[in-house]
C-alpha cells in the first residue's frame, strides 16, 4: 500500500511541477509579446530630430530623420543575410546639425566594392540604436583588414571620431548602389516561450502516463 501511495504522490507532484513550468512559460509569452508590441510601436512612430542627449534609456528605437554629409572612412561589420550569404554592414561618420554621429548605412555583399562614403546633402530616415552584440566570445576588430565582428557603439565612435550615437538607416536619399538598408525590427528578438511551454506540457503528459503505467504494474505485481 505504501508503495502504491508513493507512486501516486510522486506522479501527481511531478506532473504539477511540469504543468506549473508550462504555465510560467505562457505567462512569459504574454510578457514578451507585450514588449515586442511596445518595441514595434516605437520603431514605427513618427520620426523626429535627433535629441540633444539621446541615451539607451530614453531613445532606444527612436525614429529620427536627419540631413547632412557622409564623411570619409567606413567600418565594415561582418554579418550574414538569409538567402544572400556573407556581407558587411557599413558604418560611417555622418555630420548633421554640427554633430558627428554614426550611421549604419546598410548591407553590401562580401565581394562587393566598398562605395564612397564622401557625400553631401544626404537625407537619412532611421532609428537610434545601441546594439547588444558583444560578449566574451566576440573577437577584437581586425583593423588591418577593416573587419569588425559586432557593432560596438563606443568603440566605433572612438574609431571614427563621432559621438556614441548610432542611426540605423531604413532609407537613405539619394539611395546608394549595392547598399541595402537593414532597418531595425523586432524579428531578431528571441521569443521561444511557446515552444518551451509546449515542451513542459508534453513532459507533464509523459510523466503522468509513465506514472500510471508504473502504478498499474505495481498493483498487478501485488495481486500476483
Amino acid at each position: 500500500m505504501k508503495r502504491v501511495l508513493f507512486v501516486i504522490v510522486f506522479g501527481l507532484a511531478g506532473t504539477a511541477v511540469l504543468l506549473a513550468l508550462g504555465k510560467w512559460q505562457l505567462d512569459r509569452l504574454s510578457w514578451k509579446q507585450a514588449i515586442l508590441h511596445e518595441i514595434d510601436s516605437k520603431i514605427s512612430a513618427q520620426p523626429v530630430d535627433i535629441p540633444q542627449q539621446p541615451t539607451i534609456l530614453n531613445a532606444r528605437y527612436l525614429p529620427v530623420e536627419a540631413k547632412g554629409q557622409l564623411l570619409p572612412n567606413t567600418i565594415r561589420v561582418l554579418v550574414s543575410q538569409k538567402r544572400i550569404g556573407a556581407g558587411y554592414r557599413l558604418i560611417s561618420a555622418f555630420e548633421t546639425d554640427g554633430r558627428r554621429v554614426l550611421l549604419d548605412r546598410g548591407f553590401i555583399k562580401v565581394d562587393a566594392l566598398l562605395p564612397s562614403s564622401i557625400s553631401k546633402n544626404v537625407s537619412v530616415l532611421g532609428n537610434l540604436h545601441w546594439p547588444d552584440e558583444i560578449d566574451g566570445y566576440t573577437p577584437p576588430p581586425d583593423r588591418k583588414k577593416n573587419i569588425w565582428f559586432a557593432r560596438d557603439v563606443e568603440a566605433m565612435a572612438k574609431e571614427l571620431g563621432t559621438l556614441p550615437i548610432l542611426i540605423v538607416a531604413s532609407k537613405v536619399s539619394p539611395p546608394e548602389k549595392a547598399v541595402s538598408p537593414l532597418p531595425i525590427d523586432s524579428s531578431g528578438i528571441p521569443n521561444d516561450h511557446l515552444q518551451y511551454a509546449i515542451t513542459w506540457f508534453s513532459l507533464a503528459a509523459v510523466w503522468i502516463t509513465m506514472s500510471a503505467v508504473f502504478l498499474r504494474r505495481t498493483r498487478t505485481r501485488k495481486k500476483a
